[in-house]
C-alpha cells in the first residue's frame, strides 16, 4: 500500500491537471485505502481530492481555506455541504447556493464511512448533505428571521397538517424562514440515514438503525404566503384540498409520492387548472 500511495502522490505533483481527470476512476481506490489504514491516509491526504459540484477539485487544506469564512457557523465549526445526487437534491443545493454556500458531490459507495473518517481527522469540522435539514440550520448563523406566525397559529396549524400524512412518518414542525423558500420541505436526520447507509454496507454493530423505520421531518415554512392562506381559509374543505396539494407538491419533490396518492395528486391539479 506504501507504493501505490508514494506513486499516486508522484501522479498528483507532476501532473496534477491529470490527475484530477482521472480522480473520479481512483476515489473509490482511495476511499478504501484511507479507511483500511491509517498510514495510508497519512500519505494520500495530501493528494486525496474533494469534488465540488461546479466540477472544481480541492485538496483538503485547499477546501478548508476555501470555505471556512462563509460556511463557519456560529459555533465557530465549519459545515461541509455535499450532495449524494445533484438532480435528486437539486433544490436543496439551490438553496445552499443561494446563501453563497459551496456543496461538494460525494457520491461513492463509500461516502457515508469516508465522511465519518474525515470528521474524526479534521478539527472543529462536520459534514452535512443538503437534505438533512433547512440550510438555516445546516449552517447556524446568528441572524434571525421573525415569524409571521404566532405559536397559537402554529398550534391551529398543525393538526390540519397531520391529518394528511402519515403521523408515525412524518414529524410537523415549523420553522421561520424567508418567504421565497418553499412552503414545504422535507428532511431526514443526516445522523439516521448516514447510519443505515453504514449499515448497509457493512457497519458492524449497527443492525440496530438497518432495522428502525423511515423517520422524516415535514418543515413548514411559517412565512410563506401558502401557509397563511391555509391558516385564514375559513371553508373546511378548501383547506383540506389547499394542505394536501402543498404537501404533496413536498413529496413529489423527493420522489416520495407515488401510486394512488400520485394519481388523486394529478386527478386535483387538473380541476385546479381547470
Amino acid at each position: 500500500m506504501k507504493k501505490v500511495a508514494d506513486k499516486l502522490g508522484e501522479m498528483f505533483k507532476n501532473d496534477r491537471k491529470d490527475f484530477e481527470e482521472k480522480w473520479d476512476d481512483l476515489k473509490v481506490f482511495v476511499d478504501y485505502g484511507m479507511l483500511s489504514e491509517d498510514k495510508f491516509y497519512d500519505r494520500a491526504q495530501k493528494y486525496s481530492l474533494l469534488k465540488n459540484t461546479k466540477g472544481e477539485y480541492f485538496t483538503y487544506d485547499e477546501y478548508a481555506e476555501k470555505v471556512k469564512a462563509n460556511q463557519t457557523d456560529k459555533n465557530d465549526k465549519i459545515v461541509y455541504l455535499y450532495t449524494s445526487n445533484v438532480e435528486e437534491q437539486h433544490a436543496f443545493v439551490k438553496s445552499a447556493e443561494n446563501k453563497g454556500y459551496d456543496v461538494l458531490l460525494m457520491d461513492s459507495p463509500l461516502a457515508s464511512h469516508v465522511i465519518s473518517k474525515l470528521e474524526q481527522k479534521f478539527e472543529n469540522t462536520s459534514f452535512a448533505r443538503v437534505d438533512a435539514d433547512t440550510i438555516e440550520k445546516l449552517i447556524q448563523k446568528d441572524e434571525e428571521i421573525p415569524s409571521k406566525l404566532t405559536k397559537e397559529d402554529e398550534e391551529a396549524l398543525k393538526p390540519v397538517f397531520e391529518n394528511v400524512i402519515e403521523k408515525e412518518k412524518f414529524t410537523v414542525m415549523f420553522e421561520s424562514r424567508n418567504e421565497t423558500e418553499a412552503p414545504i420541505v422535507i428532511t431526514q436526520s443526516e445522523f439516521m440515514r448516514r447510519m443505515k447507509e453504514q449499515q448497509a454496507l457493512g457497519g458492524g454493530g449497527m443492525q440496530m438503525f438497518g432495522n428502525m423505520p423511515e423517520m422524516f421531518n415535514m418543515v413548514v415554512n411559517s412565512n410563506h404566503p401558502v401557509v397563511s392562506n391555509i391558516l385564514n381559509s375559513g371553508d373546511d374543505e378548501k383547506k383540506a384540498n389547499l394542505t394536501k396539494q402543498t404537501v404533496d407538491l413536498a413529496l413529489l419533490s423527493q420522489g416520495m409520492l407515488k401510486g394512488e396518492e400520485l394519481t388523486n395528486f394529478i386527478n386535483r391539479s387538473i380541476e385546479l387548472i381547470k
